[in-house]
């Protein structure tokens, strides 16, 4: 199973080549594919910040819809503390809500499909798949 990263939600939407290849290549695979509650937290964000018209804010209601949504449960919350607590001993900083997918997909054992690896491969145990 692949956890989409709000990054690779965003290049779908927006027909970046390499996202569609990645996602046609996914598809091919009849791979399941799964969002992180805080990727929708970023996705409604960026929507309204960047004054998205409401056909394409449709397109992603519709979007993540059609996707089963991973929700910040006890265990992917304990996993998201123990790796912030991890980066914070390293001296790293990262957005609380990459940590909360981190964890999210370390507690339900799935790997991280993203453009942003930079931001994720610092997390320890977590499967991280770039495009």
């Amino acid at each position: 199973m692949v956890c989409l990263d709000t990054s690779f939600v965003i290049d779908v939407i927006k027909e970046n080549k390499e996202a569609i290849s990645k996602k046609e290549s996914i598809e091919k695979r009849n791979e399941a594919v799964t969002i992180a509650a805080p990727t929708i937290i970023e996705l409604m964000r960026g929507l309204k910040s960047a004054g998205i018209k409401d056909e394409q804010e449709e397109k992603i209601g519709e979007f993540i819809n059609s996707i089963t949504t991973l929700s910040l449960d006890k265990n992917s919350a304990v996993e998201t503390g123990n790796i912030e607590l991890s980066l914070v001993r390293e001296g790293l900083k990262v957005e609380i809500v990459d940590v909360m997918i981190a964890g999210i997909c370390r507690a339900n054992k799935e790997r991280l499909l993203t453009r942003n690896a930079k931001h994720f491969c610092r997390m320890k145990g977590l499967e991280v798949e770039e495009y």
